[in-house]
């Protein structure tokens, strides 16, 4: 690969988180700070709903009629104009509300395909994927890391609009750097149907118990997960840290570090305690954030906020490596697809309005109580995440024989 291509492909990655860690993490601080803290879940809601959604648009439209590049600049330079205009839209107080959700819903209905864009068009131009796609991804991790570093740390803008503002011209020079980007044409492909996108044919070849565990297990687990999303930021203001978006950056920086880990610990522990032990890393982050809570004790915050490295890597990353080995190379697009739609799609979206339900009926308002009621919400998904990390490690056998499950649908065709 030519260092040309090499430099833009890793622009393009920086951009690409740079877009979404600008606003994701402050968001909530923001809405609570002009009287919108009782619609803080919504703005995490949409996240999933776009989720949901790209696939259909990425397998009908965008990747089978047009440049890969010419669509994420479409839908960064429409992204960009809905995240301009939301913060115009809050000077309107709390009654706008409903409005300034609707705008981060536009936002994300059209960043959540370039998601997925951005690796496809990486890696149509790489040469080697496995030893080239990951020092191109990690600029995505340092583009989250800096604009937390920038929008919090250097500009402490946590209750204000400037991380959105930020996030809008990031994503306007997303837009219009993609037009510069190598050329990608629209691959052919098969014809396109429902079941096909939505990764049915998948699970139907994959019926095996592994699978179904792991599928299960990760939409259930991402339910407790929506929580930290969407009120972690907004427990750590209210804990009395300064800086909450910089400090809510150390889980992705300690998520480099833990993913160079894994290939020495995947040789000695397995796929499953890999994800029962980035299960319990959520666990533990909870039960740590509610023994911290009344006192807000800092270490411990701190320390549950640093195991976003485990918890991320460990389950996420293992989950996708497992799908990819029991799939077969006819289905393994759509398993992880399927793996995605129902983690960050369906169980974020459900995790998220039950996120947004207790915060409203434990914490509230605040009344003097605040830290204490923080203990109650935070009990609830460490309760939860670990009833499912036990079924799990009592379900999930790695070992069964889920590949000769695909071959006998196969040869049954």
């Amino acid at each position: 690969m030519k260092r040309d291509a090499y430099t833009k492909l890793s622009i393009m990655m920086f951009l690409e988180f740079f877009v979404w860690g600008a606003w994701y993490v402050t968001v909530g601080n923001y809405m609570a700070s002009i009287g919108m803290a009782d619609m803080i879940y919504w703005a995490y809601t949409v996240g999933p709903i776009g989720a949901i959604i790209s696939p259909f648009f990425l397998g009908m439209v965008a990747d089978r009629f047009f440049s890969t590049a010419k669509v994420l600049g479409v839908l960064h330079l429409i992204g960009a104009a809905a995240m301009f205009a939301a913060p115009l839209v809050a000077e309107g107080g709390p009654s706008a509300a409903p409005l300034f959700v609707v705008l981060l819903l536009i936002h994300m209905l059209c960043y959540m395909p370039t998601l997925a864009l951005v690796n496809s068009l990486a890696f149509h131009h790489l040469t080697n994927q496995e030893k080239q796609f990951p020092l191109i991804r990690v600029f995505g991790t340092i583009g989250w890391i800096v604009a937390g570093i920038l929008v919090s740390y250097v500009l402490g803008a946590d209750e204000t609009a400037l991380p959105l503002r930020i996030a809008a011209i990031a994503g306007l020079f997303m837009g219009l750097f993609s037009f510069a980007l190598p050329h990608t044409p629209p691959a052919p492909r098969a014809k396109v149907t429902v079941r096909g996108i939505l990764g049915l044919d998948a699970l139907a070849q994959l019926k095996s118990g592994p699978f179904i565990v792991l599928i299960a297990c990760s939409l259930l687990i991402c339910i407790p997960l929506a929580a930290y999303y969407s009120y972690a930021p907004v427990f750590v203001k209210d804990a009395g840290l300064s800086n909450p978006g910089f400090k809510m950056s150390f889980g992705q920086m300690f998520e480099v570090l833990f993913i160079v880990m894994m290939p020495f610990l995947f040789t000695r522990l397995g796929v499953k305690w890999m994800l029962v032990l980035g299960m319990f890393a959520w666990v533990l982050r909870y039960f740590l954030f509610a023994i911290a809570a009344p006192d807000g004790i800092i270490w411990m915050i701190m320390f549950g906020i640093i195991l976003h490295g485990i918890c991320y890597d460990f389950f996420f990353v293992a989950g996708q490596i497992f799908v990819d080995k029991v799939s077969t190379s006819a289905i393994r697009g759509q398993a992880q697809g399927f793996l995605v739609l129902m983690t960050q799609g369906i169980g974020m979206l459900i995790g998220a309005q039950i996120a947004g339900w207790l915060h409203n009926g434990i914490v509230g308002t605040g009344d003097g109580q605040m830290l204490q009621q923080w203990q109650t919400f935070w009990f609830v998904p460490a309760v939860f995440a670990g009833i499912i990390t036990v079924v799990f490690a009592i379900l999930f056998n790695e070992k069964a024989p889920v590949r000769a499950t695909v071959a006998e649908s196969e040869n049954h065709r």
